[in-house]
């Protein structure tokens, strides 16, 4: 097994290859967006409780629609925090078969792409300096995607969190690997 970084290890076999991408935060970072879940929780649990005391009426339907809006808020940044403290990204090239998986505790869906009809792959063009991608960016959220390929005229990202550097050396090792996966299938 071979390390790019503390985060991405690459392990190479003679049947294919396989990249892990741990999508885990320093400490600091890992801190605030715990601290950010549990004051959205404790916030939420104010509101419900206000939400049960009023009367029926239009003051209780408005809170109920905050409400709303807040679970969908609180479901977003729960499936974030898990991704964030044990979720991983695998990348996998096997028997002609490019297979990408978002896991979290070891379920997710994983996506599979015949290598014969993998195009234009390589890491992301990014302006770096758009207010876009540096939400996108942002360790509060599961984007960031800094690798992508086209499949049958569309575009399919990974890489989430990468840097510029790992994702150039994982790029090269995944180009190399198509490569070989393309010869054997002629």
């Amino acid at each position: 097994m071979e390390f790019i970084s503390e985060r991405v290890s690459v392990e190479r076999k003679t049947d294919g290859l396989s990249v892990v991408i741990s999508a885990r935060l320093p400490r600091w970072q890992e801190a605030l967006l715990v601290t950010w879940m549990i004051a959205w929780m404790i916030c939420g649990a104010f509101y419900a409780h206000e939400t049960a005391v009023l009367p029926p009426g239009d003051k209780r339907s408005f809170y109920l629609l905050f409400m709303l809006g807040w679970a969908w808020i609180a479901f977003r940044i729960g499936r974030v925090g898990l991704w964030r403290m044990k979720g991983f990204e695998l990348v996998r090239l096997k028997e002609g078969i490019l297979t990408l998986k978002n896991s979290i505790f070891g379920y997710g869906k994983a996506r599979d792409y015949f290598v014969e009809n993998i195009q234009r792959f390589g890491p992301l063009e990014i302006d770096e300096r758009s207010w876009k991608w540096q939400m996108n960016d942002s360790f509060w959220v599961m984007g960031g995607e800094r690798l992508s390929f086209e499949h049958r005229g569309k575009r399919v990202v990974f890489g989430k969190g990468l840097t510029k550097d790992e994702a150039e050396r994982i790029a090269s090792v995944l180009e190399g690997a198509l490569k070989r996966s393309r010869k054997k299938a002629q």
